[in-house]
């Protein structure tokens, strides 16, 4: 299975990787250390499962290779006469509890085969949303903020969604330059309530757009615009009023048929209007690094003579 994995990912993505397979994540972790190292030998994939396999490695491999293993302390465990894994998994787990922390006797046990740590199958959905970008540009007018706000307002809700969250309020804010002596400063906010919990772009866009109306003063420079998702629930989790309203489920429909569109053809792909294809307010990228493996468009191109 190992060996699948490692061709598939290989295959796919064109990046070498190593497997390591045990029964703890801090094994694993090694296993998967020693499989780099010794790749040759190995085929990248590295099987610890067996207790005399673990024992071998674990004598092998020196203990700044076992994860959350840093370098002051693999000083401190070195001038205790721990040098390899080997060394600390067989230490006294209470001792290491006392000397240094809980994490590091955790680390120990892992070493002997006992579950310490649980794998995060799905990380938990967050409890707020936040886009937020520097303009490439001081904008002095309210419309390429409009813009902005609208973009930046997209982009947390495709998140929204794709956590299967809701959103119940919102908070929109704009400031101009701090560290220019020479520029007027003014930073605001504005906290919106939605009429009910949404994830339907178009409405939570109409609501920042409106609390931007409230705080934008003209005669400044703005720098920087951010959209704040709050109060965010799963679905079921909100407590419905039989008289309020609730989200259409025509809502729930379009906003399904535009992220699959958007992840089938790529982001942006189908947009709201107000938002720009190429904004002359956006980040300035002339510095940024090539994305060689996620854009064909950036591959180099080699031609043969």
């Amino acid at each position: 299975m190992g060996r699948d994995i490692r061709s598939r990912v290989l295959k796919v993505t064109g990046i070498p990787t190593g497997v390591g397979i045990a029964p703890t994540k801090t094994l694993a972790k090694l296993a998967n250390a020693a499989a780099k190292r010794w790749q040759r030998q190995t085929g990248g994939v590295v099987d610890i499962c067996d207790p005399g396999r673990r024992d071998r490695l674990l004598q092998a491999m020196p203990v700044d290779e076992v994860w959350g293993v840093g370098r002051r302390m693999n000083e401190h465990l070195t001038s205790m006469g721990i040098t390899t894994a080997w060394d600390l998994a067989q230490a006294d787990a209470w001792t290491l509890r006392k000397q240094f922390s809980v994490v590091i006797e955790k680390t120990a046990r892992e070493l002997r085969g006992t579950p310490c740590l649980e794998l995060e199958e799905a990380a938990a959905p967050r409890k707020e949303i936040c886009c937020s970008r520097a303009f490439g540009t001081r904008l002095l007018t309210i419309e390429p903020v409009r813009e902005s706000v609208a973009t930046y307002t997209a982009r947390a809700c495709e998140k929204l969604r794709a956590q299967r969250s809701l959103c119940k309020r919102i908070r929109v804010s704009i400031r101009t330059g701090m560290f220019n002596p020479d520029e007027a400063k003014y930073s605001k906010g504005a906290l919106c309530e939605l009429p009910y919990p949404t994830d339907d772009t178009r409405l939570i866009t109409r609501c920042a757009l409106a609390g931007l109306e409230q705080i934008f003063r003209e005669g400044y420079s703005y720098s920087k615009a951010e959209i704040l998702l709050l109060d965010l629930r799963q679905r079921g989790e909100f407590t419905d009023d039989l008289f309020g309203e609730v989200q259409p489920k025509a809502s729930e429909r379009v906003m399904g048929v535009l992220d699959e569109i958007n992840q089938k053809w790529g982001r942006g792909t189908l947009r709201p209007a107000r938002i720009p294809t190429a904004p002359g307010w956006g980040m300035r990228r002339e510095m940024k690094s090539p994305s060689f493996t996620t854009n064909l468009d950036e591959l180099w191109a080699v031609k043969c003579r």
